[in-house]
Order: structure tokens, then sequence, then C-alpha cells
């Protein structure tokens, strides 16, 4: 018998007459014969019990398992067909029993069991095997965990795809320099103008560049990076603006798309845009004048809509005065202009930076770390950072490395370098020896012998003879004990 949608879905509110309840009457036993199809072919084992816990249903495949007809099973006590089972007990307590190790015929199954309310009394309850053994459950587990990871990788390659990643929040700091930087950054985002990005290497002009992307009305779309000095000058062209099919030896079929139109209707970042070729400047000021592009090999052109954002380390001013930039780009480009501060300038934010980048990198190593120590941040405070936040990374990194019990970054985990800018403090007092300084008598002695030797190599920035002739010792003396205390600088 066919059953259409409509009557299917107006069963619920049927008026039964004598006229049409043989209609009706095949229309429920036809779902009935549904129902009893779908509760025996489902992959589940399942068996309802009243209240009293006898058998009112049990599938199929359950039955055929256990070993039994379905009509045998079905008005005798569960207890009496199922082995071990606590259908009775889920009765008895009228509390759902989830994810259990149900025992059968030798085989451990996970098995669910509910109990059945209707208008608040209880009517019986509900049994399903959702696993048949535990082998099941861990092809079914690893299955999950295969799929997340696959989950996560897409996730990740999906932004990559889209290029764009980070915002202001991920701009750490509270100095003056990088607060007002932030500001400036929040207001051009929400314009069209076009925006250079100007700071030393390593500063976190990318981040910028994320940050006011993803804040503009473009953010919906990718932004879409290139780094003008990592690309030949020969493949430059055919990188930004695409090619045509047959363009040159070994274009693709079909041509291929170039960074300017995947950047239509949003946003291009031109990193070391002081590297670009002179030829190619005046390709790229045309984009800004003309809001056109031409694929190599092409003979006509095609509008599109982008906004350039900039960055360079480089002093584009004193460029132009050599004639190495050309000037009118350099006014195109410098509508906005957002100068990063560097971290010599900020030095205020590197505990902030510090403790950011080990929470990070220490998740990303797996590293139980969980502090930098007083002395170790006051020593970071006092070095000149030419590297900028990247080399402040590579060593919290190099430290979270060198760091092996302890969960606390110290300043003997960073090099040398870093090491000498911590302030000298050779004199200690007798209560603060008491208070720092616990084990036998050997294990003080040899701290206090591990602090002289240490401190006096910073005070000679780590020449070897001048430390010990200060700690009147021999040199083959002290490079023993630089190796027993591992203080090699």
């Amino acid at each position: 018998m066919h059953i259409k949608k409509e009557e299917y879905l107006s069963l619920n509110a049927l008026n039964v007459t004598k006229d049409n309840f043989e209609e009706h009457l095949d229309q429920v036993q036809f779902l009935l014969g549904l129902y009893k199809n779908i509760f025996n072919d489902i992959y589940n084992w399942i068996v309802v019990v009243d209240k009293e816990g006898f058998i009112v249903m049990m599938n199929k495949k359950y039955c055929d398992f256990i070993g039994i007809k379905q009509e045998d099973a079905i008005g005798r006590h569960v207890t009496e067909v199922i082995e071990n089972t606590r259908m009775h007990i889920v009765l008895k307590t009228q509390q759902k029993e989830i994810g259990d190790i149900h025992e059968i015929k030798g085989n451990q199954m996970i098995a669910d069991r509910i109990p059945i309310y209707k208008d608040g009394e209880l009517m019986g309850a509900v049994g399903t095997v959702i696993f048949k053994d535990l082998v099941e459950f861990d092809v079914y587990v690893k299955n999950i965990l295969k799929m997340e990871k696959q989950l996560e990788f897409y996730k990740k390659e999906l932004k990559k795809a889209l290029g764009s990643v980070y915002t202001f929040d991920n701009i750490i700091g509270e100095s003056n320099a990088i607060k007002r930087a932030k500001e400036i950054s929040k207001k051009v985002a929400l314009s069209k103008s076009n925006v250079l990005i100007l700071g030393e290497s390593g500063t976190g002009k990318e981040l910028f560049a994320h940050a006011i992307h993803n804040a503009s009305p473009r953010g919906e779309y990718p932004l879409i990076k290139v780094n003008c000095g990592a690309i030949p000058s020969e493949l430059l062209e055919s990188e930004l603006f695409g090619y045509e099919e047959g363009a040159f030896t070994g274009a693709k079929k079909g041509g291929k798309l170039g960074k300017f139109e995947l950047a239509n209707k949003s946003t291009i970042f031109l990193d070391e845009i002081g590297d670009l070729p002179l030829n190619m400047q005046v390709k790229i000021l045309r984009v800004l004048q003309e809001r056109e592009i031409e694929r190599v090999g092409s003979v006509k052109s095609q509008k599109i809509d982008v906004r350039i954002i900039a960055a360079t380390n480089r002093d584009l001013k004193e460029m132009v005065k050599k004639k190495l930039f050309r000037e009118d780009l350099y006014y195109r480009l410098n509508v906005i202009s957002i100068g990063v501060p560097p971290l010599r300038e900020r030095i205020e934010d590197i505990p902030l930076l510090a403790r950011h980048l080990m929470k990070k990198l220490a998740s990303e190593m797996e590293r139980h770390v969980t502090e930098i120590s007083p002395n170790a941040l006051e020593a970071l405070k006092n070095y000149h950072w030419p590297g900028n936040i990247r080399e402040l990374a590579n060593l919290i990194e190099r430290a979270l490395n060198m760091v092996e019990k302890e969960a606390v970054i110290t300043l003997d985990h960073f090099p040398y370098y870093i090491r000498k800018q911590a302030k000298p403090d050779i004199g200690v007092s007798l209560d603060t020896l008491e208070m720092q300084l616990d084990g036998t008598l050997k294990e003080i002695f040899d701290e206090i012998e591990k602090k002289a030797i240490q401190k006096t190599l910073l005070k000679y920035d780590g020449n070897k003879l001048k430390t010990a002739r200060k700690l009147g010792i021999s040199r083959t003396n002290l490079y023993e004990k630089i190796k027993k205390y591992d203080l090699d600088m």
C-alpha cells in the first residue's frame, strides 16, 4: 500500500467515522507494519518492557543473537530472556543508565537503559545495545577521532586559504606606542584608503595588516598576501596579475588567476614593498590609478576593486631620493601610514609579550611551563632587541626547550648575552640565604659557590681567566665547576 505524504501528515488529526473507518484502519495497519520493519531492521538491538519487567517488544536481531524467537520472548520476564540484564533494576530505581557495559554470552557490549513515562507515570523501560562489543566501540571512537583530526586539518587549511586569522586582540601590549598604533589602525580599517605599514623587521607589521583587514567591511573575503621580496622578479608579474593559456612556455592550461584578481572586492597585502623592482612599481601604479589589471599574454584589461595594504622595513623616503622607489607610487600607497614601534621603544610590554608567547608556545610544544622568573624578565627588559618580537619568540622557544622539571623559565634558560643583562646580585645577607637556601650543608655551600661563579662570570663577560683569578682558583678548576653547575656561557 502506498501512502501519500499529505495523507501521512494528516493522520495526527483524523476524525474517524463509520464511513471512513476501513480507510483509516488500512492506514494504521500500514504504519504499524512500517514501524515493525523499522524496529526489526534497525542496526541497534532494542528491548521494551512494561513497568513489571515483562517484555513487550524485542527486535529480531536481538532475539537472533540470544537464540530465541520473538514470539517466545514477548510476554516473558526480561530476567528470563536477557543474561545479566539490569532492566528490572532501572524500573525500580527509575534512573537511566547510559553507556553501561553489559556482558552476554561472553561478549562485552555497551548498552543504554531508559525508563518510559506517560503523564508522569512510569510505563516501562527501553533498553538499547548500541555497540555489540568493545572492539566495535573502539573502531567507532577511532573513526570519530579520525574525523575530528580531518576536521581540524580542513579548518587549518581553510584559515590558510582565507589568509587572515588575526585580529586586534592578537596584538599584545599596553604601552602608549602600541596603543597609538592600534588606535590609528582601527580607524583606518573602516575606510577604503590604501595603508602603508612601516616598521623594523620582526615588529609585527603583518599582524597589523591582518587585523586591519578583519576589522574592515572587506573582512568577509580572504586577505591575499604577497611577499614582494620572496618572489623572483621574472615570476612576479605573472604572480600578481596572472596569465592567459599559452602566454609562455610552461603556462598552465586555462591560464592562472593572479593575486590581484583573487583579491577582487577584498584586500591585498604587499609585504616588503620596498623590494619591488622598478618595472613592477609602474604596473602597481597603473592598478592604483586605473583600478584595472591585464593578465600576461592578454590583450584586454579587467576592472577590479582592491584595497592595498603595503608594508616595509626600509626607508621609502630615502629610496625615493635615490631613485630606487617611484615617488608617485610612494604617495599613492602612503595615504595613511602606520608606524609599528620596535620592541626597544615599548619595554614595558615585554613581560606581557613574554608570558603570552610562553603560554602559546608551551601549548604547541606540550611543555608544562607556567611562569617566567622576575630576574629573567628584568634581563629581557634590559636587552636592546635588534630582532624585535620575532627574536623574543625565538628566545622563549629556546628557553622552553631548556626547561627540564621546573615549571618556570629562569635566567639560566637564556643564552649568555641575555643573562649578562641581569643586575649583579653578588652580595647576599645571612637572612636572605636563610630564606632562599634549604637543604644539607653541602647543598647550601654548593648553591653559594654556584651563585658566586655565575655572578663573577657575568661581571667579566664570560672571561674564564679573569673569573678564575678573581675567585682565587685555577682555570682548570673553574672549568670543572662550570661543568658541574651547568654554567657554560
